[in-house]
């Protein structure tokens, strides 16, 4: 899956591919479906807003896309 995301408070667009744990790569946008991230944000849909919990804190989104390709 591809998760379009908007940060709340930066208004920042990131998209993340939630991907198998051996084709993870944090820097081409590829997270591990294993990682607290994305376990965050699995069952998602478009609309729904989602805190994070991140190393610094947390960041607030709201889900733009889920794409399953």
């Amino acid at each position: 899956a591809t998760i379009k995301l908007k940060d709340l408070e930066s208004d920042e667009i990131k998209s993340y591919s939630i991907v198998g744990t051996d084709e993870a790569d944090i820097k081409a946008g590829m997270i591990s479906i294993e990682s607290p991230v994305a376990r965050q944000l699995l069952n998602k849909k478009e609309g729904d807003s989602v805190t994070v919990k991140v190393p610094k804190g947390e960041i607030d989104y709201e889900i733009l896309s889920v794409k399953y390709e």
